[in-house]
C-alpha cells in the first residue's frame, strides 16, 4: 500500500498552487466557487477514504494501523479546514452587509 500522508499532502498543495495560478493567470481560470467545489469533493473522498481504511481494518484485512490513524486524521483536518473556510467566508459576507 502507498504511503497516505505522503499522496494527501498534494491535495492541499495542489489546491494552493491552483489559487495562485487563478489570481496570477491573465486568462480567466476557474471561479473560487469551483475551487470550493473541488476542495469539498476532495475532502468527501478523503473521508470515504478513511472510512473503508477503518472498515477494513475492522474486518481483519491486511491494513496497518498506522495508515489507519494517519488516514483518519488527514480526512479530520481537510473537514476542519472547510469549516474554518466556510466561517470565514460567513464573517466577510456578514462584514461587506453591515458597511451599507
Amino acid at each position: 500500500m502507498t504511503d497516505p500522508i505522503g499522496i494527501k499532502s498534494t491535495v492541499l498543495n495542489s489546491a494552493i498552487e491552483r489559487a495562485r495560478q487563478a489570481t496570477t493567470s491573465d486568462e480567466s481560470g476557474p471561479s473560487f466557487g469551483d475551487l470550493f467545489k473541488r476542495a469539498l469533493n476532495d475532502t468527501s473522498a478523503l473521508q470515504e477514504e478513511s472510512k473503508d481504511m477503518i472498515g477494513a481494518f475492522l474486518r481483519g484485512e491486511p491494513v496497518e494501523l498506522h495508515q489507519v490513524m494517519a488516514a483518519s486524521e488527514e480526512a479530520a483536518i481537510s473537514l476542519e479546514l472547510l469549516v474554518e473556510i466556510r466561517n470565514k467566508l460567513t464573517e466577510a459576507y456578514r462584514s461587506v452587509m453591515n458597511m451599507q
